[in-house]
């Protein structure tokens, strides 16, 4: 039997949650936070039931709550509403698209997405709320920290380490055994053969 769950927010990235949660069979999607202008919007077939100020009475009827918010421009929204979920005792689920590899040996944290066609390999630790795009490989051994975001198409080699809040761009190829430092941001399809590169330690 589907778990009923809704979703926090109603842009770009909620509709690549939305297709992770269909592909498998688990979640029984209820609607939408957004905002005041997008109450009553349907996205991909699931309507914007409410905002962030509707959580409260929400959490009288559901116990499931994924973010679906973005982090591009900055980890700080998806930081405050994650605090806020917990405040409330939501249950923020672990999503993993049917399409993904995901390595037994390997774990993954509360709140965090793997998108369609990623790969997980063995021993590969990613933390908590974290967004790992479609088509990303996370190599054996390497480990990805809390509320990160892996954009599409990233190559991390074996024995990366990824430090919390950072982003790595579309197409980025990360050499093998590097360690990179929290709140970082890398741009897409940069090459990182070793440290520092251009951006270290940069606020959003």
């Amino acid at each position: 039997m589907k778990k009923d769950l809704i979703l926090i927010g109603a842009g770009g990235h909620a509709k690549s949650i939305i297709e992770v949660i269909e592909s498998c069979n688990e979640w029984n999607i209820c609607g939408l936070i957004g905002l005041e202008n997008e109450k009553n919007v349907e996205i991909l077939g699931y309507k914007v039931i409410g905002t962030d100020e509707d959580l409260i009475s929400l959490r009288n009827k559901y116990d499931n709550c994924f973010n679906a918010v973005g982090q591009i421009r900055s980890f700080n929204e998806k930081l405050q509403i994650t605090n806020k979920l917990k405040e409330l005792n939501f249950n923020i689920p672990t999503l993993i698209a049917s399409t993904a590899l995901v390595s037994k040996t390997s774990s993954i944290g509360k709140g965090t997405s793997i998108g369609h066609g990623a790969i997980v390999n063995s021993d590969a630790r990613i933390g908590s709320h974290s967004i790992i795009n479609s088509k990303t490989l996370v190599e054996h051994d390497s480990c990805i920290g809390n509320f990160c975001h892996v954009s599409t198409g990233v190559l991390i080699n074996g024995g990366v380490s990824i430090g919390n809040y950072s982003f790595v761009g579309s197409g980025c190829i990360l050499r093998e055994c590097i360690s990179i430092p929290e709140k970082t941001v890398i741009s897409a399809g940069t090459r990182v053969m070793g440290w520092p590169i251009k951006n270290p330690n940069k606020d959003y």
